[in-house]
């Protein structure tokens, strides 16, 4: 009921994005994912490439004018060093990756895009640097990203992404619908379900894969200024309590890493803590260890869209 504001005048409704109801996490169909486990899990590796000299990117210790070398420097650590000690250590626990791609890359270090495509990870759409923000585009602009991004990993790597992660999370109004008709199946943009949630577009759906914006080491350790012994043990705090709550709904569970932070040696530690205590469920056949686009093929099977 929309109460008079002073005056008699009626509040007016919020605007609304359209993309999807709302429908609480209790009133909707059950599932589960293969083999009957409940939670899924999946890393969101960023590999990511920043313009010298200019643009934006994380910082280590205060902005300074360009060229600032010490935050450039730092989060360059993690392509030339930090990617390639994770990357071991995700061999060594057999885990796959979500690797979302900055196409910049194909430019800077190839070499290292290769090194996650050849153990067969899932390649996903990360804009062609985090030196810009999306949403800070016009149309036709973001539409050639879009397309542009999905045509350079098809071309480098043998295959097309089909899931996308703007950069900074920066989105315009026309987002959604330029990934559905770019090709995209589906966006880890949103953080606002457990559960993959189907958007419409004028593209056509869109699912939306949950991609944390907590269980996430740059909000958590840089924003925050958690310690890593600390973000391990949230991370293992948060798996523990998602696999009890999967007893009544199936849920995802994304871990959101960025090798110049996790990569850190006295970080990665304890960040192999976490994974390991991970693994050893998967290894019991309680949790689906896996990647964002095999959730989304996963849904399209249990769910598949009505045609209009």
């Amino acid at each position: 009921m929309i109460r008079a504001a002073k005056g008699g005048m009626a509040a007016r409704p919020l605007p609304g994005h359209g993309l999807f109801d709302y429908q609480g996490i209790h009133a909707r169909p059950d599932f589960s994912w293969p083999g009957g486990r409940r939670l899924a899990v999946y890393l969101g590796f960023n590999l990511e490439h920043f313009a010298f000299g200019e643009g934006l990117g994380a910082n280590l210790g205060p902005a300074s004018a360009h060229p600032d070398v010490l935050n450039y420097a730092w989060r360059e650590y993690g392509n030339r060093v930090g990617a390639w000690r994770c990357l071991e250590m995700f061999d060594a626990l057999g885990l796959p990756t979500g690797t979302l791609v900055n196409t910049a890359l194909y430019d800077h270090c190839p070499e290292l895009v290769a090194a996650f495509a050849a153990r067969g990870d899932e390649l996903i759409g990360h804009g062609h640097t985090n030196a810009e923000r999306q949403g800070d585009m016009a149309e036709p602009q973001e539409r050639e990203l879009l397309a542009q991004c999905r045509a350079r990993i098809a071309e480098c790597s043998g295959t097309a992404p089909t899931g996308w992660l703007s950069p900074w999370i920066s989105e315009s109004l026309a987002t959604p619908h330029l990934l559905a008709e770019t090709g995209y199946r589906y966006t880890l943009n949103w953080c606002h379900d457990d559960q993959p949630v189907r958007k419409r577009t004028r593209g056509g759906p869109l699912w939306s894969i949950p991609y944390p914006q907590e269980l996430n080491d740059i909000p958590m350790i840089i924003t925050r200024q958690m310690d890593g012994k600390d973000f391990a043990q949230m991370v293992i705090d948060n798996f523990d309590e998602m696999l009890e709550q999967s007893a009544g709904q199936a849920l995802v569970m994304g871990i959101a890493l960025h090798p110049y932070i996790v990569g850190q040696p006295y970080r990665l530690r304890h960040l192999r803590r976490a994974l390991q205590h991970i693994a050893r469920a998967r290894d019991e056949g309680r949790v689906w260890f896996t990647t964002p686009g095999a959730i989304c093929r996963h849904m399209d099977e249990l769910f598949p869209q009505v045609p209009a």
